[in-house]
């Protein structure tokens, strides 16, 4: 294990540079899928540039957008209108005596741009207004945000919300990258703003979503840069405890396992032509933990788990379950650890990615991780990972 002195004066949240929590937040989300490979290299090699990217891909998508009009719905609207429209609300037209007035009071649905999905873009344009670090982008985000208003999306973005699995429909297709980098940009305005609703409110949260934020990232980063070379990824996934013989109440009591991350990989296959599967759990701890007589020791329960993934999915209906490698991997601020050992067949690492490193070095670390079992002598390496 090395240490590496952390630079002074950089913004953190916790021990961890803002710029990489960014990074993180770039491969968690869903526009690091659809970015060029040029593009997304480049905003690694330097996260701090990542506001104006998100600011020049959502100004650039929204303009395409106006050019061929906002996304339309339907919202209900109630009114007192002087003729019928939808429903009417008998109750509120008896109270206000509207009848003696010639109005109605009615409820009905209005085709609008004014949707929670446009304000919700136009706030994160107001956003990225203050992010962006170049000042021609930051002029560009409030430009097109005066345009979305006249254009009709003129409801308090202050309180817009967009659930973040919002599913989109054939006809908001279009819209996507557009949402995408509007998420990204209200995740990006969350570690940096003091004031307002998108902050955390405790320690105890911020690290909960730092830790949630560590296994999409890495799930993410996995998916962009493995999948193109025939890797399979699999994030998720649930199983159930191999159980021969069982009491009638055990299924109810009995938990389910789910892994991080896993990987399969094609191209690296052993004598028999089984590929290579790699089991990734992800944790948000110190890799060594305080053991007895003050020594210090790899955690027992993280070990327990690990080894559970593995040696319960074995199976011959499976083969590549046999001899899957598993690695528990933790975040670290300065400190590099990487140490691994085959238990009963298979080989279990244990190895840390250093968040206070540069983003290049945050990238190579990860490729590394995925390089678990290449130098076993059962398997032949017939891919390239770089």
């Amino acid at each position: 294990m090395t240490t590496v002195v952390e630079s002074a004066n950089v913004p953190t949240i916790g021990r961890i540079p803002i710029k990489n929590i960014w990074l993180l937040m770039l491969y968690a989300s869903e526009l690091y899928r659809e970015l060029p490979r040029a593009r997304s290299v480049d905003v690694e090699d330097d996260p701090d540039d990542l506001p104006n990217l998100v600011a020049e891909i959502l100004t650039h998508a929204v303009e395409r957008r106006m050019r061929r009009n906002l996304s339309f719905d339907y919202r209900r609207r109630r009114a007192d209108l002087d003729r019928v429209r939808g429903r009417i609300d008998i109750l509120r037209t008896e109270r206000r005596q509207l009848l003696q007035r010639g109005r109605v009071a009615c409820t009905f649905e209005e085709l609008t741009v004014d949707t929670p999905r446009n304000r919700f873009v136009r706030a994160a344009l107001d956003l990225l207004g203050r992010l962006a670090s170049d000042m021609e982008l930051a002029h560009r985000c409030r430009a097109q945000s005066a345009k979305m208003e006249r254009a009709g999306v003129i409801g308090d973005i202050r309180r817009t919300t967009v659930t973040a699995h919002e599913r989109f429909g054939r006809l908001g297709a279009e819209d996507r990258q557009m949402m995408s980098a509007a998420r990204l940009a209200f995740d990006l305005a969350l570690p940096t703003e003091d004031t307002g609703a998108f902050h955390l409110a405790t320690p105890e949260k911020e690290e909960h979503w730092v830790r949630r934020l560590f296994e999409r990232a890495v799930g993410g980063f996995y998916e962009v840069a493995l999948s193109p070379k025939g890797w399979r990824i699999h994030r998720g996934r649930w199983f159930r405890w191999p159980v021969d013989a069982k009491s009638p109440g055990i299924d109810a009591v009995l938990p389910s396992m789910q892994t991080d991350i896993e990987l399969e990989r094609p191209n690296s296959v052993n004598t028999e032509g089984i590929p290579r599967r790699i089991v990734i759990d992800t944790k948000f701890t110190s890799i060594i933990a305080p053991g007895r007589h003050d020594n210090q020791r790899l955690d027992s329960k993280h070990i327990y788990q690990i080894y559970a993934y593995l040696r319960s999915q074995e199976g011959d209906a499976d083969p590549a379950s046999l001899d899957a490698a598993g690695v528990l991997l933790h975040p670290s601020v300065g400190e590099r650890f990487d140490e691994s050992a085959v238990i009963q067949g298979h080989e279990i690492r244990f190895a840390t990615v250093d968040l206070a490193a540069d983003g290049s070095y945050i990238r190579s670390q990860l490729l590394r991780i995925a390089e678990t079992g290449q130098f076993d002598s059962r398997y032949s390496d017939r891919s390239n990972l770089n």
